[in-house]
């Protein structure tokens, strides 16, 4: 990122232009929830167009203008395995890919963002809710593994939040706490109650 602006700000220069470029961001709102992003570095830039857009979403528009624009070639981009590309190829070795290392999928991070947000859920009622929509998926002690490992990254990476590349936020799911979402951003990652009780309900809910 230190090259990207160096090369913003001298580019105009070496052009005999006035003024400087702005760099812009490519992080979704999921990655940015997740905490999936170093701080002041891929997450830093001077705007992020996407930045305040789901995965989901963001697939959704290619796929619609792969077809209704006639950009074929974004359906290529749909399709492809998100990876951010740091890790060298190796031959008879799996790329590296961005919901393996995450240990959730985006469309698993696409739902805690909504129920986090728009519902104001936190642990305790996440882990109801994904056990109502995930009923037929999972069993509920593999939901409560799911819910905790969100919450645990979520409460580790929050303060990463605060210095959130300005996007323009379109939808409600937004965790942009600079502009939408006030809440505190230091957390105890073990959240002994919420934990607890979302064993204890997994227990119950198992022998149900």
């Amino acid at each position: 990122m230190v090259m990207a602006f160096l090369l913003a700000q001298l580019t105009p220069w070496v052009r005999g232009r006035k003024g400087f470029l702005l760099v812009l961001g490519s992080a979704n709102v999921d990655e940015a929830l997740r905490g999936y992003l170093t701080k002041y570095d891929c997450s830093a830039a001077d705007i992020n167009p996407i930045g305040g857009i789901s995965k989901a979403d963001i697939r959704s528009f290619l796929k619609w203008a792969a077809v209704n624009l006639e950009y074929s070639h974004l359906a290529e981009v749909e399709s492809a395995p998100p990876t951010a590309e740091l890790e060298p190829l190796r031959e008879g070795q799996k790329p590296q890919n961005d919901e393996d290392d995450m240990g959730m999928t985006y469309e698993e991070l696409g739902v805690y963002g909504r129920l986090r947000k728009i519902v104001r859920c936190g642990p305790v009622a996440m882990y109801r809710h994904c056990c109502q929509m995930w009923r037929d998926r999972y069993p509920p002690t593999v939901i409560a593994d799911k819910v905790k490992s969100f919450f645990k990254c979520y409460a580790i990476n929050r303060h990463k939040a605060t210095v959130l590349t300005p996007s323009y936020h379109a939808e409600s799911y937004s965790p942009d706490d600079n502009r939408f979402d006030h809440r505190q951003f230091l957390y105890n990652n073990s959240w002994p109650w919420q934990f607890k009780r979302i064993d204890a309900l997994a227990s119950s809910d198992k022998l149900a």
